[in-house]
């Protein structure tokens, strides 16, 4: 039986190939993850430790609680006077102190030097020659007093030159400083879209606006001296505010919220790499039943010279385990170029990785190959079990079918069960009480599951109206060669839901993020109406989401015809057991922001004094809060202090700019080091007027990391960072859409094959060859359409059923994009039937009826 099953395989070079091509796509996706993530963790990892060569054991502030970076809080500074006692001790052979914070370098147009979303960091370099010093000297020189090296990868981008000034904004305004010289970092080949600059220690203090302080110190031991030993005796012999941690596990501190993001990275693509192994599954199922229909008179043959029904079955699963590991060995080739792919992709959208190198491991090749071995085995399961039911007596007979299983009639009761019990445990994942996270996932994943699996087995009684419906115009306008398609489309309902829900999924999932991304953004739009009350203008960071230095908001309010700026720091705090992103206001937020009250007023912005604080209504409700009630907030810092509740709101729909606490910024500054600001608002004397607008402009000229905005443009550009994920969404969906773009071509294909005699009678009758590959286009248009029309219509349920669970979205029904999805089903019907419409014109008459 193994020869006959190869021999099957030899026979069918096409059809085996259209089949794999599904699973080749799948395996590439889950092997160009791994190689993607792994090749980030590696970058990260050799980040992480070549910042701590040569170091032994880091000095640092101690912090109340992990601060994460880019949250708006830091960890508390040290006193410069701390190192030159650390150099004292006798298990010490060097220590250096350095500070390090964000700095924009600014290009010859005068705006910040940014890559996407990627970090600008700046930093002290006290000794080039240090062994504390992670930078390799490129060109150039080390810098000294009113100097700064740039990394070598921005100076050949931005075409920077040794001796050229350079602005440089920092915590104040931007400085210029002249390039020195030109570095590299470590040993990763890439740093993503990182800008880097070094400067001496006191410029470096006095930009980040640290003076007599170091934000770091790192420590070398003596000869013999062990890690833990020089831990416990510096530990003795810093203040209380200090912690002292080994270098290794400083570095394994630093590297742990990026982990955690390579994890949610690794975990996120996976899933589109299951999505499309799924689809393909339907792919192998279709194809395989179609072929096996096709050759029943081939196992009849079988069965009659003495083939037992268990050899029918190995042959058929030799058949997919040979199409899987060859698809699987394809597809993990075929991973290479899309993580390649994929490392452009989110360098187009603005979010530039690290990169070491493409990485493939061991683990990450088991688990791909396994995964579309495995996947093509499960899908062949079916279309196998079917192959052994082929009686002998198949074989005299022409024409001969499949007989039906004798559990045919619970197919439509089944699939209407399963489709409920599939939203049941959806919803069970989305509205259960006390789910973890893990178990959430897991519910609405086996949920998922459970939906497309029954739809697509109930798609079969759905086919004959809609394929009557949205065959209508093909039969209106197409001729005989349209009824005749539409015919086709009905005439196997079973083959043709199968091959539409495949379609189907990819739709389903497209439609679904669209309905999420439509009411995020109709609701984002309403939150800033509803809040928004009289501001003319917002100061943002350039990437519209990083908080920036509060000495923008003081510029800012320096500016000609401002009548009143008011700002919302930003950070994190502790209270009730629990960190959270906390805010603070100063007083003329209270004319800016009009809020939903629930207890309290506008005029409570203003009145928060030394320790007030207002709440949302969720927080106040979890922690039975009312106004007057008093609670405690701790500050990165580990500083504590009361704060009294004067008001309690209710967060519109769409999102807001509060925390669940917000405190007076006066109060917020004394707590904490480094404020920074997220927003600030300006009411300008006269409105929004170009004026005003250029008066702003030139203001903040020395604050290139600062942009002006229009309330218009404020929400538009709050937007356009869910646009870039869209776009990776988008992209990402589109492969399980090409997946099942190749399963219509291989049914189409196979049912050529099948037809071969009746489009050879059609063409001896009078048809001509245009009207056949018109007749295969129609009948592919109108299966991408069936398909189009499920997954449309189960993709807005599925979205309306997810809005129902996320308390800050509303319902909105993205009408424009659900017709361009349902043109694309139409283009995709269309570019399927390209070659199956080519290959049924090009039959010989005269072979096609002598065709069995």
């Amino acid at each position: 039986m193994v020869r006959f099953a190869l021999k099957g395989l030899l026979g069918r070079k096409l059809r085996t190939v259209l089949s794999a091509l599904a699973i080749v796509l799948g395996v590439a996706m889950v092997a160009g993850t791994f190689m993607l993530t792994d090749s980030i963790d590696k970058a990260f990892t050799s980040i992480f430790t070549d910042v701590r060569q040569g170091s032994n054991a880091v000095i640092s502030g101690r912090t109340a609680f992990d601060v994460s970076q880019g949250a708006g809080s830091t960890a508390p500074t040290l006193s410069e006077a701390l190192l030159p006692k650390a150099r004292s001790l006798a298990d010490v052979a060097a220590a250096e102190g350095s500070v390090d914070g964000e700095a924009q370098l600014i290009g010859r147009n005068g705006k910040a030097i940014v890559f996407g979303g990627a970090p600008n960091l700046g930093f002290s370099i006290a000794n080039g020659d240090s062994r504390f010093n992670p930078l390799t000297l490129v060109e150039g020189s080390w810098p000294t007093s009113g100097q700064v090296v740039v990394d070598k990868s921005t100076a050949d981008k931005k075409g920077l030159k040794l001796g050229q000034p350079i602005g440089v904004q920092a915590e104040g305004a931007a400085e210029r400083l002249r390039i020195s010289g030109f570095v590299n970092f470590g040993s990763v080949a890439t740093i993503g879209g990182a800008t880097l600059a070094g400067f001496d220690l006191p410029t470096a203090q006095r930009l980040f606006r640290k003076p007599g302080r170091l934000d770091e110190i790192a420590v070398a031991a003596k000869p013999g001296v062990s890690d833990a030993q020089l831990v416990r005796q510096l530990r003795a012999n810093v203040p209380a505010t200090a912690q002292v941690k080994t270098a290794t596990q400083q570095a394994h501190d630093d590297a742990a919220e990026t982990n955690a993001f390579i994890t949610f990275l690794r975990g996120f693509l996976l899933a589109f790499g299951g999505i499309a192994l799924f689809v393909g599954a339907f792919v192998i199922a279709n194809s395989l039943s179609i072929t096996i229909a096709q050759r029943t008179r081939e196992f009849a043959t079988a069965r009659t010279i003495g083939a037992s029904r268990r050899q029918i079955l190995t042959s058929i699963l030799l058949e997919s385990l040979v199409v899987g590991v060859l698809a699987s060995l394809v597809g993990l080739a075929a991973g290479v170029g899309l993580a390649k792919a994929l490392f452009w992709l989110f360098d187009l959208v603005g979010f530039t990785l690290p990169n070491s190198g493409l990485i493939l491991t061991s683990s990450a090749v088991a688990i791909a190959l396994a995964a579309g071995i495995l996947v093509t085995l499960v899908a062949s399961l079916r279309p196998a079990f079917r192959a052994t039911r082929v009686p002998p007596i198949a074989a005299v007979r022409e024409g001969a079918s499949l007989p039906p299983s004798r559990y045919a009639f619970l197919r439509v009761p089944a699939s209407i069960l399963l489709t409920l019990l599939g939203f049941g445990a959806l919803t069970w994942g989305l509205f259960g009480p006390g789910l973890s996270t893990t178990a959430l996932l897991i519910w609405m994943g086996v949920g998922a599951l459970m939906i497309f699996l029954g739809v697509a087995l109930l798609a079969e009684r759905l086919v004959r109206p809609l394929a009557t419906w949205l065959g209508w115009p093909s039969a209106r306008f197409g001729g005989t060669a349209g009824r005749l398609a539409r015919g086709n489309s009905q005439r196997n309902t079973q083959r043709t839901a199968s091959t539409a829900s495949a379609l189907m999924i990819g739709l389903a999932l497209v439609t679904l993020v669209s309905v999420l991304a439509a009411g995020i953004v109709s609701t984002f739009r309403g939150a800033v109406d509803d809040l928004w009350k009289s501001a003319d203008y917002a100061v943002t960071a350039q990437n519209n989401f990083s908080p920036i230095p509060v000495s923008i908001a003081e510029a800012t309010a320096k500016a000609p015809g401002v009548d009143a700026v008011g700002s919302v720091r930003a950070g994190q705090a502790r209270a009730f057991g629990s960190v959270f992103n906390a805010t603070a206001v100063d007083p003329p937020t209270s004319r800016i922001f009009s809020i939903d009250w629930k207890e309290g007023s506008d005029a409570v912005l203003a009145r928060l004094g030394a320790n007030g604080a207002f709440v949302t209504e969720g927080f106040a409700k979890d922690h039975h809060l009312s106004v007057g009630s008093t609670m405690k907030e701790t500050f990165a810092s580990g500083r504590t202090a009361p704060f009294r509740v004067m008001g309690i709101f209710k967060p519109p729909t769409g999102g807001s700019p509060f925390g669940p606490v917000t405190i007076s910024a006066q109060t917020w500054d004394r707590y904490n080091s480094q404020p920074r600001n997220l927003y600030s608002f300006v009411i300008m004397k006269g409105g929004t007027t170009d004026a005003n607008q250029a008066a702003l402009d030139r203001q903040l000229r020395a604050f290139p990391n600062a942009k002006v905005q229009t309330r218009q443009q404020f929400v538009d550009n709050q937007i356009s960072g869910l646009s870039s994920v869209l776009n990776v969404l988008y992209v990402l969906l589109a492969l399980s859409v090409v997946v099942s773009l190749f399963g219509i071509v291989n049914t189409l294909v196979l049912t050529v094959f099948e037809r071969t005699r009746e489009i050879g009678m059609l063409r001896a009758v009078g048809m001509t060859r245009r009207q056949v590959r018109r007749m295969i286009r129609h009948e592919s248009v109108i299966t991408a359409s069936i398909g189009g029309v499920l997954g449309i219509a189960l993709g807005i349920a599925l979205g309306a059923l997810l809005v129902a669970r996320v308390d800050f979205i509303d319902f909105t029904l993205p009408v424009g994009q659900l017709v361009v999805f349902a043109i694309a089903a139409i283009v995709v019907g269309l570019l399927a039937a390209i070659f199956p419409a080519r290959r049924a014109a090009r039959l010989n008459v005269l072979e096609a009826l002598q065709y069995e």
